[in-house]
Order: structure tokens, then C-alpha cells, then sequence
């Protein structure tokens, strides 16, 4: 079984996700340039709503940290262990796993769930004299030349008792973090601890043809000389105002796995990701721009097999308003773009049929026939029964 999110949201003027110049991301689609939100940028505001709406508890929530000494650090101090030596203390500890610490932080991000660092956290305080004082992390050097990455991580797991060893690779995958069973993680040292991914996340792509556009601002010194024209300082900004059409798709057997075989705690996660789904908003320049808008229309489909369908090529000829065969006048861009996804659909299931779907549930601005949101919810949950 999984569930499947298509979203068309249209914002106000804004810059959501910027690329390495400041500017709006973009791709082509279709042959025409298109705004884009990336996946990431959306995994990102779904995993901060998550908290921010207290729909999961820090218990349940992980964190992507280099600085996982600090968070150790926070559990250890409280029972009498000195912040100073936690960070060297928990590099020894690591390194039964291969990960090397430069400067009291890992060599790359780590994506650990609340037990997990407990954990870690456990492991140091009790064997906290066996790794400060019969542990040595080595050296990078060795009679002047610089050793292999792979011999130091090598040598410092080799340091360790065995049994520390086992017991530090028996924290890795333990524990319950929703987020982490939605979205996966890489440990490059130990691909046997990696998490498969239970969601899907496409990048968001505008349906409409995108305009970049400028805002040359100023600002004036509130302290200036009154005989002193001019601004003290000036720059410019892009923006675009887009239509986008999102889509996601979680495998529900998958998050169950990932979950431990926990089934309601998989099915409140389900639920959980579609109403941060539809509530998220990336961050970007939001308080120069305030780009609060919902979405126009949310569909959820859930099928018991068959075949996932992104809708985007709904989208390769631009919307154009007041440009659609058969639109009504007045349509605005986004009542034109729920026309052009739901004609895509039904030409789809014409073609390919329409097998496995369970539950298929709407929710729009523009039609008073529909779901209203927790409507929709509701009717996804006893789909997923």
C-alpha cells in the first residue's frame, strides 16, 4: 500500500529557495523555464512543521548534526561529567564506527534519532574511564607522513574493546524517529546501518512559465545629517510569483519497517506527513515577503499496488490564463492549473486503468463539493484501514 500527495499551491511574490547566486531556483520543463522548490528544501519545512505544530515529539524527531558533542554534552554534564572532555570522550566512542571528529565535531553530517544519541550518550558515561584514559584516538601522521583515512578510522575502531565495539553498532538503527524512517539516511563508514527512505519527494515545479523579476531596495540611516541626501546602503533581490504543482509518495510497508513493525505509530506518521505536506512552507526571505498562501488543491490517493503517477507533465505546455481550451472566463492561474492536473489524470486511467486505488480524496478552493482539509484527512485514515 502507499499513499500518493499532488498539491498546487500558488504564492505571492517570494523567493522560497534560492541558489548559490541568491536568486529563485529554476529549471526547464517542457522547453520553458520553470520556479522550482527543491526536494530537500521541502523535506526541510516538513521535518521543522513536524515540531513547530507539535504533531511529534522531540523523543520521536531526529537531528542532522556535525556537532553531536553538544548534544551528548547536554546529557552528561547533568550527571557529573565534564563538558571539556566529552567531545574526545565520545570521538573515542565513535570510533568503533569509523567516524573521525576534527575540532569536536564529525567529518560529515550525521542523522541520528533522539535514542540513538541517548545512547551514544549511555555508552559514554559508563565506560567513560576505558575510553579517556585506554583509548587513544591516533594520529593523522605517522614519522612525518600523512596516513590513509581508512588506516586511522581503521586503527582507532581497533583501539576499542570488542565488546564496545559491538555495543556502539548496536545504537545505530535502534530507536523510533518518524522523520528518519520518512526520509532516510547515508552513513558513508557503515552502509549496513543506512535507513531506506519510506517517502518520495519530488522537486516542486511552477505550472505557469516563470518571470524573473527585481527588487532594488534602499535603506537610509535613521541618524543621518539632515543636509545628507541619498541611501546608505542598496541592493537587489529576485523574486517570481509561481503556481507550483507538488508531489510525494510514501510507501506505507516501508515507514512500517522503518518504524520497528509499529503500525499505528506508522499510520499516525502517515497521516502526520500529508498535513505537514499541505502545511509546510520553506523559510526563504519569508520576512521580507510573507508568501503565506495554503494550497489552492490537495489530492491524496491511496492504492493497494498498481502504478505511482507524478502528474507534472500535466504541466509541459505552461498554463497561460485565459489561454486553455474549454476555461471558463475569469479562470485564474490556478483554477486553470487544477483543470489542466485533473485532465491529465483522467486521460492517464483511460490509457492505463485505474487499478489498486482505494481511497481518492480532494480538497479545493474552488469547488464547495469537495473535502474540506480535515475531512480529507479523515477519509485518508479510514482508507488506510
Amino acid at each position: 500500500m502507499f499513499v500518493e500527495i499532488h498539491v498546487l499551491q500558488n504564492f505571492a511574490p517570494s523567493n522560497l529557495n534560492r541558489d548559490d547566486t541568491g536568486a529563485p531556483k529554476d529549471c526547464t520543463f517542457g522547453g520553458y523555464r520553470r520556479a522550482r522548490i527543491s526536494s530537500q528544501c521541502l523535506k526541510r519545512a516538513i521535518r521543522q512543521h513536524f515540531a513547530a505544530a507539535k504533531l511529534v515529539g522531540e523523543d520521536q524527531l531526529a537531528k542532522r548534526t556535525k556537532r553531536i558533542s553538544d548534544a551528548v554534552t547536554e546529557i552528561l554534564v547533568p550527571r557529573g561529567r565534564s563538558a571539556d572532555e566529552v567531545p574526545n570522550v565520545l570521538a573515542a566512542l565513535l570510533a568503533a564506527a569509523k567516524i573521525g571528529f576534527k575540532e569536536g565535531k564529525t567529518e560529515y553530517l550525521l542523522y541520528l534519532g533522539s535514542e540513538e544519541i541517548a545512547k551514544l550518550a549511555s555508552l559514554c558515561h559508563e565506560h567513560w574511564d576505558t575510553l579517556k584514559a585506554g583509548v587513544k584516538v591516533p594520529k593523522g601522521e605517522e614519522n612525518g607522513k600523512k596516513k590513509a583515512a581508512k588506516d586511522v578510522k581503521k586503527e582507532a575502531k581497533d583501539s576499542l574493546p570488542a565488546e564496545l565495539q559491538e555495543a556502539v553498532l548496536d545504537v545505530f538503527g535502534s530507536g523510533k524517529s518518524v522523520d528518519l524512517a520518512l526520509f532516510g539516511r547515508m552513513l558513508a563508514d557503515m552502509p549496513e546501518k543506512n535507513v531506506d527512505a519510506a517517502s518520495q519527494v519530488a522537486h516542486a515545479i511552477s505550472t505557469n512559465e516563470v518571470a524573473m523579476e527585481m527588487d532594488f531596495y534602499t535603506a537610509v540611516d535613521d541618524l543621518r545629517p539632515e543636509d545628507t541626501q541619498g541611501a546608505d546602503m542598496m541592493g537587489v533581490v529576485e523574486f517570481n510569483s509561481s503556481c507550483f504543482y507538488r508531489y510525494a509518495k510514501l510507501d506505507l510497508e516501508k515507514l512500517t519497517e522503518n518504524l520497528g513493525g509499529d503500525q499505528r505509530l506508522a499510520r499516525k506518521t502517515t497521516l502526520d506527513f500529508i498535513r505537514s505536506s499541505i502545511a509546510a512552507v520553506p523559510t526563504g526571505k519569508q520576512n521580507s515577503m510573507a508568501a503565506h498562501n495554503p494550497p489552492s488543491y490537495v489530492r491524496v490517493l491511496v492504492r493497494d499496488g498498481g502504478e505511482a503517477w507524478n502528474l507534472a507533465n500535466a504541466f509541459l505546455k505552461p498554463v497561460r490564463p485565459g489561454r486553455l481550451q474549454g476555461s471558463e472566463a475569469g479562470e485564474d492561474l490556478a483554477q486553470l492549473s487544477i483543470r489542466c492536473l485533473e485532465g491529465h489524470l483522467v486521460s492517464l486511467r483511460r490509457m492505463y486503468g485505474g487499478e489498486g486505488v482505494r481511497g481518492d480524496h480532494v480538497a479545493s478552493l474552488y469547488d464547495e463539493r469537495t473535502l474540506t482539509i480535515g475531512d480529507l484527512l479523515a477519509k485518508t485514515e479510514a482508507s488506510l484501514s
